[in-house]
C-alpha cells in the first residue's frame, strides 16, 4: 500500500478546504538537528507551535520551493507533507552554529511580503559555507493530530519523481522536494514517514527579515520547548523582537 493511501484525509487549510491531489503530489523533507537544537527538541517545540496556531505550524527548510508550489497553493490542491529522519548525521554547524537568525516575514503565494503569524518561530544558522546566510525557506503545514516521531510507516522515495518537466529522481542534495508518485511504493524502505502533516496556506515560502539572536534570546530559545501553549505567542514575540524591524546588517529586505 502506498503512503498516499495510508494518509487520513482530515487536514484542511485555515480558510478554505483542500482537496486531495489526483496526481499524487507529495512534499518530502528530510529532517535533522538545526540551529543548535536536537531533532527531538525541534519537534517538541513545533508541537507547542501547532497547538498555539490552531493546528498550523511552520517548518524551516534550506532550499527554495519547486516551481509548481505556488500554483498548487493558489489552487488549494491538497499536498501531504512527509518528514523522514536523515540517514546522515547533522553537520557541526547545525549542532552548534556560531550565530543564529530568527526570521520574521515571508513572501506568500501571491508575491506579497507578510509578517509571520504570531505563533510561528523559525530559526536557522546565520552563516553558510561562503559567508552570511542569504536566504531561508519554510513549509507551512497543518496537522489535526499531535506531532510526534513514528517509525511504523515506510516511505519509498523510489516510487516518486520530482514534480518538474524533467521528472528526475530525488537528488542527494534535495533535503526538501515536491514529488509526484509514479509507481507503487515498496513495503520496505530505508526511510520512514516519521511525521506526516499537510501543506496549507502558501505551502512553501521564502523567508525575509532575519534578526541575529543575542545571548539573552538564544537562552530563551534553548528552553522554549518547555513553554506552555498559552504563553507561547508572548515568548515568540520576545524572541522575534516583533515591532522592531531592524534586520541584521548581514541580511535585510534588500535581498528580495
Amino acid at each position: 500500500m502506498n503512503i498516499i493511501a495510508r494518509l487520513e484525509p482530515k487536514f484542511s487549510g485555515p480558510s478554505q478546504p483542500l482537496n486531495f491531489s489526483a496526481d499524487g503530489y507529495v512534499c518530502w523533507s528530510r529532517m535533522q538537528a538545526e540551529a543548535g537544537q536536537a531533532l527531538a527538541a525541534i519537534i517538541k517545540r513545533k508541537e507547542v507551535e501547532r497547538q498555539a496556531g490552531d493546528g498550523v505550524f511552520f517548518w524551516g527548510v534550506g532550499n527554495p520551493p519547486a516551481l509548481a508550489t505556488n500554483a498548487l497553493a493558489r489552487a488549494a490542491v491538497q499536498v501531504p507533507a512527509i518528514f523522514s529522519i536523515m540517514k546522515s548525521r547533522p553537520k557541526a554547524s547545525d549542532i552548534a552554529p556560531a550565530r543564529t537568525f530568527v526570521w520574521r516575514q515571508y513572501i506568500d503565494a501571491f508575491g506579497m511580503i507578510r509578517p509571520l503569524p504570531a505563533h510561528a518561530l523559525i530559526t536557522s544558522r546565520a552563516d553558510s559555507g561562503t559567508g552570511p546566510k542569504r536566504s531561508h525557506y519554510s513549509l507551512i503545514c497543518r496537522s489535526d493530530k499531535p506531532l510526534e516521531l513514528r517509525h511504523d510507516k515506510p516511505f519509498d522515495p523510489e516510487a516518486y519523481r520530482n514534480a518538474s518537466s524533467a521528472g528526475g529522481r530525488v537528488g542527494a542534495s534535495q533535503v526538501t522536494a515536491l514529488l509526484r508518485r509514479v509507481a507503487v511504493e515498496q513495503e520496505t524502505s530505508d526511510y520512514a514517514a516519521n511525521m506526516v502533516a499537510c501543506l496549507t496556506g502558501s505551502y512553501w515560502v521564502r523567508l525575509t527579515d532575519p534578526d541575529l539572536l543575542d545571548s539573552a534570546r538564544l537562552s530563551m530559545l534553548g528552553t522554549v520547548d518547555e513553554v506552555d501553549p498559552t504563553e507561547w505567542c508572548r515568548v515568540v514575540k520576545k524572541i522575534r523582537r516583533d515591532g522592531q524591524r531592524e534586520a541584521s546588517p548581514e541580511a535585510s529586505d534588500r535581498l528580495l
